[in-house]
């Protein structure tokens, strides 16, 4: 039998684009390492792409997102990847975004501030509509979710009350 797997492969990115008679071409193909903001046990991450607005440029460089979290920008997109180690955890957040999401590999379970708990497998799909959640790998091999984020309004609740995006359980300041 296999043993478990702890750490995924690095991600190889390829970037088409438009050259300047118009015939389509590969701009770039390359292998990125993710961003470990929290030590080698925690979570990694890639930010392949992000747009400040939407529609987005096709001719507009691409930006250097090696060492960012995956925030989507307000009123634009972003392109990401999160590995979750085995036994990882993402603090209570909220995003102002709509979270498409797939688990590539791996399971993950999604919990709501309300106690509900969801466990979430390779080939399953999400859709993230600013829920104030986290993430909990209770497995032994590591957790890939790709994810698609696209900026949204605020929620605001039949009294009036707006629900703020926050980073690991803080209101932003």
């Amino acid at each position: 039998m296999a043993s478990p797997s702890t750490t995924l492969p690095d991600a190889r990115l390829v970037v088409t684009g438009t050259a300047p008679d118009g015939t389509s071409i590969f701009t770039s193909d390359d292998t990125r390492k993710p961003f470990a903001p929290f030590g080698p046990a925690g979570s990694r991450f890639l930010v392949f792409h992000a747009s400040p607005a939407v529609p987005a440029s096709n001719t507009a460089p691409v930006p250097e997102l090696a060492a960012d979290l995956p925030r989507c920008p307000p009123g634009g997109v972003a392109f990401c990847v999160t590995d979750i180690p085995p036994g990882g955890s993402a603090p209570l957040h909220r995003t102002q975004s709509m979270d498409y999401g797939v688990v590539l590999a791996g399971e993950v379970v999604l919990g709501l501030d309300g106690g509900a708990e969801k466990t979430i497998r390779a080939g399953d799909f999400l859709v993230q509509r600013g829920a104030n959640h986290t993430w909990h790998n209770r497995t032994q091999e590591t957790c890939r979710i790709m994810g698609v984020m696209v900026g949204t309004e605020q929620i605001v609740l039949a009294d009036g009350t707006v629900l703020e995006a926050t980073v690991f359980g803080k209101k932003p300041e």
